[in-house]
């Protein structure tokens, strides 16, 4: 690990977790064959962890989208890079996104995916930021709540940097 005295979350922690996740989506999902659409770039790390754990016949998909450019804050304006390419109409969906801070994007991602008219929506949100959010969104399935620190790791980002990190730890300042 890092000299980092900031906030983190271990390697076992994250595994430990993502394993129980993808129990809770087993149980709830009995005798269905859920969509997993990952959020890119910032969700494939968790969505390949998770879907191990997932003991259903799955599909997966992406959308990419952009909300941040070289910023730690999200500017709230979603563009869609790529869209999916599956047909979910009647299909269960479930979102796996790395974070849910502000709620805007993944309300603008909710809405884009319900105009495709799957049966279902539930999101699996790898972090959840609640004391940032801005619009009235929650996830179904989380991973950690964490406090209002920009962190990276585990696929998370700062300006393409740190997503390779094994584990989750804030970024420091002269990193930035």
């Amino acid at each position: 690990m890092s000299g980092n005295s900031g906030f983190m979350i271990d390697q076992e922690t994250i595994a430990r977790r993502v394993a129980e996740l993808g129990a809770e989506i087993t149980r709830d999902y009995q005798g269905k064959e859920p969509i997993l659409i990952g959020i890119l770039k910032g969700a494939f790390v968790f969505l390949a962890d998770l879907m191990r754990h997932i003991d259903l016949p799955v599909k997966i998909d992406f959308l990419a989208v952009s909300s941040y450019g070289k910023s730690t804050e999200s500017s709230g304006v979603v563009m869609i890079l790529k869209d999916i390419v599956e047909d979910i109409e009647g299909r269960d969906v479930i979102i796996v996104e790395d974070i849910l801070d502000t709620g805007l994007t993944l309300k603008n991602i909710v809405e884009h995916l319900q105009a495709k008219k799957p049966a279902s929506i539930k999101i699996c949100v790898f972090l959840d930021k609640k004391e940032r959010r801005k619009v009235e969104i929650e996830a179904d399935y989380v991973g950690f709540e964490i406090p209002d620190k920009f962190i990276v790791g585990y696929g998370l980002d700062y300006a393409e940097k740190f997503r390779n990190l094994p584990y989750v730890r804030e970024i420091r300042p002269e990193e930035l």
